[in-house]
Order: C-alpha cells, then structure tokens, then sequence
C-alpha cells in the first residue's frame, strides 16, 4: 500500500511514547495497520470463542458439515 498523504492524530504524549516503544523503526502508518489487522482477527477470534462455547459439539459438527457441503456444491456461474 502506497501511503503519500499524511494526517496528525493527537494522542496523550504517554501512549506515544509506549507506541512508538512498540513500532521500533517502523513507520507509523506500517505499524497502525499492523495493529489494526491484529485487533480485528483477535475479535473474530474472540467471537468465534464465544460462539464455541454457546453451541453443542453436535451443532458445531453439523455447522461444519453444513459448510463443506455448501462449498462443495457451490459454483460460480
């Protein structure tokens, strides 16, 4: 991703201390995003979790093979 514009984000001057801590050498826009995708898998991950421990091990099976049955029969036309 090509990045050639550029904003300010005002933050407390502690947490930029402990980002830029964090991001080493990194520019900042590289790092802010890696932070980002990090973020947004852990809450699907988290969602996942929490869905897990809803659902029986029988309703988590037919899921799957609800899934791999769709997948398998799906086709672009």
């Amino acid at each position: 991703m090509l990045l050639s514009r550029y904003a300010t984000i005002s933050v407390p001057a502690e947490v930029k201390k402990i980002l830029e801590k964090a991001k080493g050498s990194e520019e900042w826009g590289k790092f802010l995003l890696k932070l980002y995708e990090e973020y947004e898998r852990l809450k699907g991950l988290k969602a996942f979790e929490q869905l897990r421990h809803m659902l029986s091990a029988e309703e988590l099976e037919e899921i799957s093979k609800s899934s791999l049955e769709f997948r398998e029969r799906f086709k672009l036309r």
